[in-house]
């Protein structure tokens, strides 16, 4: 048989029709090229390989399915999973602020007990970088958590990082308190998307206090949101840490009473050489920040 007509037929089962099938082609093919192939394959074969409308493969088409999908699945993993004998590849996921400013230094700590591999980074918050290890897109993550991984995940953790408010230093407001003394604050919040552990920690605090505090400017990054502040658009939550101090038109204010975020490492429940040697670096780096 055609090894293309079978690539045809393999992506017209997997799409569920010929039509369907023309518009996910990895490379382009018009319908009626694809209708005569998938003619020439039954022809060679000597059955109807799937019924036109509503799609649904026949007992034939069935098993040429069964018999070719595997092969056709695999392709397109196949280049990576060559170049991980070669080289293992370790994908690492994090919050913005860790990928910039702690990463560097944990993976100059693997490299230091590791042959070598291919570096994988990616910023996201916890419900995303949760998904990408599962899908075995991250082998490892490290992010704020507010609420149970997923219990699929093994995780530890790392840091509790307290939450602040970031003022201009020619603000007059010296404490976070004298905010919070009405049922509303009037000055422009500055915050992460809603989706990241911070705000959605921080909100829930507000309400449980009955304090109306909307966003008013939500920033990509932590680095983004304390450059407005410092431009004196708002006051920002962001979270302590000794980076901070780069910013000298920033003051902070302690948030007393707020709960601080808790920094998890998370990963599969197997791992191997390199996955260990990361997890063990990542927990000995955070240790040793005191």
């Amino acid at each position: 048989m055609n090894i293309h007509h079978l690539e045809l037929f393999y992506h017209v089962a997997r799409n569920g029709g010929i039509s369907r099938a023309a518009r996910a082609m990895p490379y382009g093919i018009q319908q009626p090229a694809i209708s005569g192939q998938i003619l020439q394959l039954e022809a060679e074969i000597g059955s109807k390989l799937f019924e036109r409308t509503p799609f649904r493969l026949t007992p034939a088409g069935e098993e040429l399915w069964s018999a070719i999908s595997p092969f056709f699945d695999g392709l397109e993993s196949l280049p990576e999973r060559i170049a991980r004998r070669i080289q293992p590849r370790l994908a690492i996921g994090a919050a913005e602020f860790i990928l910039s400013e702690h990463l560097p230094k944990i993976v100059a700590r693997i490299r230091a007990r590791s042959d070598g591999f291919r570096l994988g980074l990616r910023s996201g918050y916890q419900q995303q970088l949760e998904a990408w290890i599962l899908e075995g897109q991250l082998d490892l993550a490290i992010t704020p958590i507010d609420r149970k991984p997923n219990p699929a995940l093994r995780h530890a953790l790392l840091r509790e990082l307290p939450l602040v408010l970031a003022v201009p230093s020619s603000s007059p407001v010296r404490d976070a308190e004298s905010l919070f003394r009405g049922r509303s604050v009037d000055s422009p919040l500055i915050c992460l998307p809603a989706s990241e552990s911070a705000p959605r920690q921080f909100q829930a605090e507000l309400r449980r206090r009955k304090i109306d505090w909307p966003v008013e400017i939500e920033a990509s990054s932590l680095s983004l949101l304390e450059n407005y502040v410092e431009n004196g658009y708002g006051i920002g939550l962001t979270v302590h840490r000794p980076e901070l101090a780069r910013h000298r038109r920033i003051r902070t204010l302690p948030l007393r009473g707020f709960p601080p975020l808790a920094l998890h490492a998370l990963w599969t429940r197997t791992t191997g050489p390199l996955l260990a040697a990361a997890i063990e670096e990542t927990m000995a780096y955070a240790k040793g920040l005191g």
